[in-house]
């Protein structure tokens, strides 16, 4: 029997001072069985610095021709697609051809900068691409934060990033590899 997976209950504010964007959102989000804490929290920061109306996370995780978290616009054409980890350049490509931007929140400790030096100078052709590395030490602060039901705060101003759950706070500054952050 296959496992289900859990649905995570998240309750937003966000006060993204560098955007202007001042809003809450009640979030339902699946975290399958095999994808672990930080990974879910990875995505909810994704969606915490590109929150909008339109943004939304995918039905699933299976990764079959999709984005995870992406938005549209009200003819359909795909805005923003964002891509987790370090992606394969295949879905990059796919990723950039069908949408005007694209995101990539590259995580994984020691792994990402062996990623970035091999994929660098390819990755340098697509004009629509901005890659964001979160350290480490941020992604275990960020897993230790997630619950089944969260109530977040979330704050951004000049880059750096603040999310308080109860008294438990976290800290980052998402480095930009390449993009308009750079």
């Amino acid at each position: 029997m296959a496992l289900k997976a859990q649905v995570i209950k998240a309750q937003l504010q966000i006060a993204d001072m560098d955007r202007h964007h001042y809003q809450d959102y009640a979030l339902h989000l699946a975290q399958h069985p095999s994808e672990t804490d930080e990974r879910l929290m990875i995505r909810l920061l994704a969606f915490i610095l590109n929150a909008s109306e339109q943004l939304e996370f995918a039905r699933d995780l299976s990764g079959e021709g999709g984005a995870e978290l992406w938005s549209q616009n009200l003819h359909g054409d795909i805005e923003l697609w964002v891509l987790f980890g370090t992606p394969d350049e295949k879905w990059i490509r796919k990723a950039s051809q069908q949408s005007r931007q694209v995101k990539i929140y590259a995580y994984g400790g020691r792994s990402v900068p062996v990623w970035w030096q091999q994929n660098a100078a390819a990755l340098q052709r697509y004009t629509n691409l901005e890659v964001w590395q979160i350290a480490d030490d941020s992604v275990q602060a960020l897993g230790a934060l997630a619950d089944r039901r969260m109530e977040l705060q979330c704050s951004i101003n000049e880059g750096q990033v603040w999310i308080t759950q109860g008294t438990e706070s976290v800290a980052l500054e998402p480095q930009c590899l390449k993009g308009t952050g750079v």
